[in-house]
């Protein structure tokens, strides 16, 4: 019987119905569910390998949130009319299911386990993300694949001064916050937000409040759980030989922290390497069921050499104090021929920022399923093998590139001008020349420089920096600025991006199974003084604020608005009248449907030229009034002459003279000046009715 299994449960999120079905869909999965919320609809399916992947040493999961445009009833644009290779939305979708339910894996689970969010349908005022959080913890808690779940999620926005969770979409558009918090039913597991310069307090309130939402969805999944949830299947563990793990540790470890003590990356880099060749020469004879085990052991024995010394005599590798920032640096106006430029070093991290600035109609383009369907501000962030001291060729960006430039971009968009302020298309590209920890709170830093350098009248300086954590029980310990080897042996990466003001981005990626309020809390007055002193010791002394004159090499915008009934003058027949001000001034115009017009050239005087012949077309000519003008075609019943910029008259052979005129050309020929008078205008044909008789 098709559907015996086929069950329905209903709840209600933020005033509106959320609905899970299984049995239904994709049944040969480990596990999965259809899912809505509202009108969004998820196909979620979990599955696992039999097996677990050979000699890995790490937990194979792939996460991918999947975009199809007929949810909103669009046909791609590519030239295939195909969906193509995720969108950047789709990618940062991705990376925000897979954070939270990362670390509530087996740490010992090496099978392969695929997560497939398939978006069927979308309300814009539903979160597909937030939908599809709450489809995979449902999925994976009823599959057999071993997971400590289950998880919730849910968006929380700031509006009129309250806290509102799952904001709709016009919530959305008034909303000063945009946090999406994922938890267990004890703890907060990952946090992603952006912000119009909130407040710590605002902004820790709001996260207590998500959390308080979470734990009433979990407890809708546990119900599920309870009642169709899976025995979860035994797998082979990936735990380390405990003998062969005492004899490299006896024969490695004094060793190791010789190395990991050394002043330079580099230097640690090569200790590091000779002690993994002379432990595998040692102890490879013992391994040879798993050729990783030796590599495992040691990574083990660092990580416990670093979390100790930090935990237990708190100090770390580099000699610094718990709350010490690395030395820092700044420089701006490194690269004559971009619009801005600037340097920021962190200790052994540095980031090059070059900004762009360009027509409007130059912003992005975007094809996806919400409601942005263009973006004038646009942050790229590049990751290249040489920053590690790594060698291999060049690839496109990663999921972690794409999620960096995205959160760096998050951060600086609360400070910048308005279109109508500043009417440009700006691009920044992050490089990282060198990295050991906080790269992308670096960008924020040296954007933040080269916007000002680039002269875009930012509001305020934006600083990041970053907050780590290592735990063990209930003793923690937290420090900011963390560097490589305190990332990748801790527990938190903590990322704080705003002005002195207040906060304009997090980013939270935890290795462990949640943090109690008291760590987010601390995390979020230790980032604070760390920016502040970034900002008032490093950048305020580079360049204080956004410079008054744009870049010689910058293209120079000039912004005007007219009737919207007057655009079609502007654009002449067939374009003949932009095409012609485009040629004849070298400049780009952009008119929009509102009656908006930007004019971008390398030349201010150039432009205000067009800007006036512009203004002129707004103006109808009166009757009346006298106008010099130029004759600019001629017909057997009269002369056509255009008495302001775009505007011709039709002068009939009656009115061109006081005396009979047998022939036009007798009195007027084509690029003759003259003085004309208005004396009919007819403002719906738009026909101006002229006399040479004055």
């Amino acid at each position: 019987m098709l559907f015996e299994n086929y069950k329905k449960f209903e709840t209600e999120l933020a005033c509106r119905k959320l609905t899970v079905e299984t049995g239904k869909f994709a049944p040969l999965c480990n596990g999965s569910c259809l899912i809505r919320y509202g009108d969004t609809i998820l196909n979620i399916a979990v599955t696992a390998s039999e097996k677990p992947r050979e000699n890995i040493g790490f937990f194979p999961l792939s996460v991918d949130f999947e975009e199809k445009l007929y949810s909103v009833g669009k046909i791609p644009g590519s030239f295939s009319r195909r969906e193509g290779k995720p969108s950047e939305k789709a990618v940062l979708a991705s990376r925000l299911i897979d954070r939270p339910i990362r670390p509530l894996f087996p740490k010992n689970l090496r099978n392969d386990v695929a997560v497939n969010c398939t978006v069927l349908s979308v309300d814009e005022d539903c979160s597909p993300e937030i939908t599809a959080m709450i489809g995979v913890s449902i999925a994976l808690s009823i599959s057999d694949v071993p997971w400590d779940g289950p998880i919730s999620g849910v968006s929380v926005g700031y509006v009129n001064n309250k806290i509102i969770i799952n904001p709709d979409n016009k919530q959305n558009e008034d909303s000063d916050l945009f946090l999406t918090v994922a938890s267990n039913s004890e703890k907060v597991l990952m946090i992603e937000a952006g912000a119009n310069i909130i407040s710590n307090e605002i902004m820790y309130e709001s996260i207590l409040k998500a959390h308080e939402t979470n734990v009433k969805i979990i407890d809708f999944i546990n119900r599920i759980q309870k009642e169709i949830g899976k025995e979860k299947f035994k797998y082979i563990s990936s735990e380390l030989n405990k003998e062969v793990y005492e004899k490299i540790k006896e024969f490695s470890i004094k060793k190791l922290e010789k190395a990991l003590f050394s002043n330079s990356k580099q230097e640690k880099k090569l200790f590091l390497k000779e002690i993994y060749e002379k432990t595998h020469e040692k102890f490879n004879d013992l391994c040879l069921e798993n050729v990783l085990e030796v590599d495992n052991c040691l990574y083990e024995i660092q990580k416990k050499i670093v979390r100790n010394l930090i935990l237990k005599e708190q100090k770390r590798i580099d000699k610094r104090k718990l709350n010490e920032i690395r030395e820092l640096y700044s420089e701006v106006n490194l690269l004559p021929r971009a619009h801005g430029s600037s340097l920021f070093v962190r200790g052994q991290t540095q980031v090059l920022t070059a900004v762009t600035l360009g027509a409007l109609s130059e912003q992005q383009t975007l094809d996806g399923i919400d409601l942005e369907v263009a973006k004038r501000y646009m942050h790229h962030y590049n990751f290249p093998a040489y920053s590690v001291g790594e060698t291999r060729p060049s690839r496109p960006p990663s999921r972690r590139e794409i999620g960096h430039g995205a959160l760096a971009e998050r951060a600086l968009t609360p400070v910048l001008p308005s279109e109508v302020d500043f009417p440009y298309s700006i691009r920044l590209v992050s490089e990282v020349l060198s990295s050991n920890g906080s790269t992308s709170q670096a960008s924020v830093c040296a954007s933040s420089l080269a916007l000002m350098d680039a002269g875009v009248p930012i509001k305020s300086a934006v600083a990041g920096i970053s907050c780590g954590l290592v735990t063990e029980g209930e003793k923690y310990i937290t420090f900011v600025d963390i560097q490589g080897l305190e990332d990748f042996f801790g527990d938190m990466d903590f990322k704080v991006a705003g002005t002195k003001d207040g906060i304009t981005a997090i980013q939270m990626d935890l290795k462990i199974k949640g943090l109690k309020p008291e760590i987010i809390k601390e995390a979020l007055d230790k980032t604070y003084k760390a920016r502040v002193y970034i900002l008032d010791n490093i950048m305020s002394k580079c360049i204080k604020k956004p410079r008054e004159k744009l870049s010689e090499h910058a293209p120079k915008v000039l912004y005007t608005k007219i009737s919207v009934d007057k655009i079609r003058e502007v654009i002449g027949t067939g374009g003949k009248i932009v095409q012609k001000l485009c040629t004849d001034f070298d400049v780009k115009i952009d008119i929009n449907d509102d009656g908006k017009i930007f004019v971008l050239g390398t030349d201010i005087k150039k432009c205000q030229k067009v800007i006036d012949f512009i203004n002129n077309i707004e103006k109808d000519p009166e009757i009346g009034t006298l106008y010099k003008g130029k004759v600019t075609k001629i017909t057997d019943f009269g002369a056509f002459i255009e008495i302001l910029p775009g505007k011709e008259g039709m002068c009939h052979i009656s009115e061109i003279s006081y005396n009979r005129v047998s022939k036009i050309t007798n009195a007027v020929k084509v690029g003759d000046e003259v003085l004309a008078r208005v004396i009919d205008f007819d403002s719906v044909k738009n026909r101006i009715s002229l006399s040479l008789k004055i």
